[in-house]
């Protein structure tokens, strides 16, 4: 079951508040979902409870067959998370950082040079993250959250700072991998995304490929 995601009647409260659903939702291996939709709909929530750094309130969620609450630790070893923060060290070098996540994942330090090269950062490999352009700081997220070769990645605005290249990049990373993508560029989730999800104050609204509501964004 590599890669496969599972989820029924996921549902987030806070307070008072419905943040998210229910949803249900099921990806089979290899494929990608694009997450849509506007600020506060529930993107990022939804994303947090699918990598497993938050709890429902209610529902069950199932990664690679296996409960995600009951069997996290074994889940995340699989998974790749992306979130709206790229999760670096600011005083660290690019070389530093993705060395520190390697010891993390028990990578062998062989390769993390070719985590930087594949992401174009090796020329600025020992500059400090905070001397990095924000197009390079998510081009080493992008390094730090696949070098332990996840099957499943979870990305929130991923194309985030990242120009044409970079793009091609997110792309390619994406290769052989289950992927759920949250973005507010609907052509790019039209072109590396094979199904939508809509969500609009934190229920499925619909498949947006269905609704033809991926027009060129405004």
């Amino acid at each position: 079951m590599r890669g496969e995601l599972a989820a029924r009647g996921l549902v987030q409260v806070f307070g008072r508040h419905l943040a998210l659903g229910p949803i249900d939702l099921r990806l089979v291996d290899g494929e990608r979902l694009a997450v849509l939709g506007d600020n506060g709909a529930g993107k990022t929530t939804l994303l947090r409870i699918l990598a497993t750094a938050a709890r429902p309130t209610a529902g069950s969620l199932q990664l690679f067959g296996l409960d995600a609450s009951s069997g996290r630790d074994r889940v995340r070893a699989r998974l790749g998370y992306l979130g709206h923060r790229h999760g670096l060290y600011p005083a660290l070098t690019a070389r530093e950082n993705v060395e520190f996540f390697a010891t993390l994942h028990g990578v062998e330090r062989a390769r993390v040079a070719g985590a930087l090269v594949e992401t174009g950062l090796e020329a600025v490999a020992d500059r400090r993250v905070e001397e990095l352009s924000r197009g390079q700081q998510q081009r080493l997220a992008l390094a730090r959250t696949t070098l332990h070769r996840p099957e499943l990645l979870v990305l929130d605005e991923p194309d985030a700072s990242l120009d044409a290249a970079g793009r091609g990049l997110l792309s390619r990373m994406m290769e052989g991998r289950t992927v759920v993508m949250a973005t507010h560029d609907r052509p790019l989730a039209r072109d590396l995304c094979g199904r939508g999800l809509l969500l609009r104050a934190g229920r499925d609204a619909g498949d947006p490929w269905k609704l033809h509501l991926l027009e060129d964004s405004r």
